[in-house]
């Protein structure tokens, strides 16, 4: 505002040099007055022309402050942005395992129930002498809990290999 300000006043001070000039010469000679007259005009364009420019200067000046601030509120958008993704897809991720941990766990509990009432089984089928039958439900027992704790300790070896997979940084 103060080049404004310190424009305007210079057009005053222009107007009033001139205005005392032709006074000076008197209203009688036409040709000087006029003269003064479109100097003056031509001091008022030329001051327009500086007023526009610097009018035009400001705007830019604001215009490009502006896309500025826009940029970096856009780039605290996309990082707040991928700061709640990654949130969200761990506390998923987190959820997903919880839950598989949970079916395992119950599912490992039914095969053991069901393991344990074989071998009650077997167990008493020996104790009330069917000792054939009853070596043949232990044996068919055991064989299948063996078979399953294998497939377990199978399956944990493949997880861990998978998991240290995911953790190492790629090689390049």
């Amino acid at each position: 505002m103060a080049k404004f300000l310190f424009g305007v006043l210079l057009v005053q001070a222009v107007t009033i040099a001139l205005f005392f000039a032709a006074m000076q010469a008197g209203l009688d000679n036409t040709q000087l007055v006029l003269t003064i007259g479109l100097l003056e005009v031509l001091f008022c364009v030329l001051a327009a022309f500086w007023f526009s420019a610097m009018a035009r200067q400001r705007h830019q000046n604001e215009l490009e402050t502006l896309k500025e601030e826009h940029a970096r509120e856009r780039e605290k958008i996309k990082v707040h942005a991928e700061r709640q993704k990654s949130r969200i897809l761990s506390k998923s991720q987190k959820e997903i395992l919880k839950e598989s941990r949970r079916t395992q766990a119950a599912a490992n509990f039914k095969i053991g129930a069901a393991f344990t009432g074989a071998l009650l089984f077997g167990g008493i089928m020996l104790y009330s002498q069917f000792v054939t039958f009853g070596l043949l439900i232990l044996t068919t027992a055991g064989g299948g809990l063996a078979g399953y704790l294998t497939r377990g300790r199978q399956i944990r070896l493949v997880q861990k290999k998978e998991k240290n997979k995911r953790l190492s940084p790629p090689k390049s």
